[in-house]
């Protein structure tokens, strides 16, 4: 994780007292989704005095049942700061109003003109910018650091990544923000688009396997059902088949990835592949993309490579997974027998 400079803030309070808000240390590097060291906020060197520079809404509080225990929330949030990157799209997609998002979420080129006006807090979660635009509520990951410090600033929610699938995370969204008919429609939306494209894409696909992979230095990563790049899409939404052995390693063991070498790349990829370069090193992908063994693969070959968006298709939020949807979808169609 990055370590934090000793940043102080100040604050005038009523009393005259000064409050020191600031954040050292490190800890342990954990690969998100994205490839990349989840960002965590760091504890604080002191506890200070609860502060309470925050916009309500309508004062009315409510209990949400949360990754870090039970929460009182605004029951209409107007100023919520989204920590955890991989969220964002979910709020986008309900209408709720983002103050703040990690720079992961800006970066995303599906966000694109969506997030105008929203500050980004940086890398590192700065307690300082989030104090700043002074949240009801602060969204982030079990686990991070800090959220003893960040609960002075406002209520946080701790979410745990992957614990519910993107429609159920949907719903419960959509009740801690009070958008739960919001969440409904866009649930029942999608699955009617989805069981409208399933038997066409069946029927193009037939008995072709499918595999999401991604070089990286040390080799590939595959990718199953629940890790972003599509796979909720392929493998949940359509029902599509992984090779086998993808199958057991990154689906059927419920971890979603698993990591080979170059030498079982060809057990492990699919009649039709999608790939992209991995997001997590800065290793040239052309170490797999120009070697025999990719080349001579029967999906390369026969042309059914198609390349994913590095920078937004490791997301499996709302906004994300309509575009995903749509090239999926469109690339799988023009499948030749």
């Amino acid at each position: 994780m990055r370590r934090f400079k000793l940043l102080p803030v100040v604050l005038l309070l009523s009393l005259g007292m000064v409050l020191l808000l600031g954040a050292c240390g490190n800890t342990p590097e954990s690969v998100s989704p994205s490839g990349g060291a989840e960002e965590t906020v760091a504890p604080a060197s002191a506890t200070p005095e609860p502060v309470k520079e925050v916009a309500s809404g309508d004062g009315e509080m409510v209990t949400f049942q949360a990754g870090n225990g039970d929460v009182q929330v605004p029951k209409h949030p107007q100023r919520v700061v989204d920590l955890t990157n991989f969220y964002t799209g979910f709020f986008l997609k309900l209408g709720v109003k983002l103050v703040g998002v990690g720079d992961g979420a800006m970066g995303n080129p599906y966000f694109q003109g969506m997030l105008d006006g929203v500050v980004s807090v940086g890398s590192d979660n700065s307690p300082e910018k989030i104090l700043a635009l002074k949240p009801d509520l602060i969204v982030t990951y079990t686990g991070v650091e800090g959220i003893d410090q960040l609960q002075q600033i406002a209520p946080v929610v701790a979410i745990e990544y992957g614990k519910k699938n993107y429609k159920d995370q949907m719903l419960d969204f959509g009740k801690l923000t009070g958008k739960e008919t919001e969440a409904k429609q866009w649930v029942d939306q999608w699955e009617t688009k989805v069981n409208e494209l399933k038997p066409q894409i069946q029927k193009a696909v037939g008995q072709k396997t499918v595999s999401i992979l991604n070089p990286y230095a040390k080799g590939l990563y595959v990718f199953g059902h629940n890790y972003g790049r599509g796979g909720e899409i392929i493998y949940g939404e359509f029902g599509l088949k992984a090779p086998p052995e993808a199958q057991a390693a990154a689906i059927d063991s419920g971890t979603g990835w698993a990591s080979i070498s170059i030498e079982k790349l060809p057990d492990f990829a699919g009649d039709i592949i999608f790939t992209c370069p991995w997001a997590g090193d800065d290793s040239d992908p052309k170490i797999v993309y120009d070697n025999p063994v990719w080349k001579g693969l029967p999906a390369v070959k026969a042309g059914r490579v198609f390349q994913l968006n590095p920078k937004a298709d490791t997301y499996n939020d709302p906004v994300s997974l309509e575009a995903q949807l749509n090239f999926i979808s469109e690339s799988l169609l023009s499948v030749k027998s």
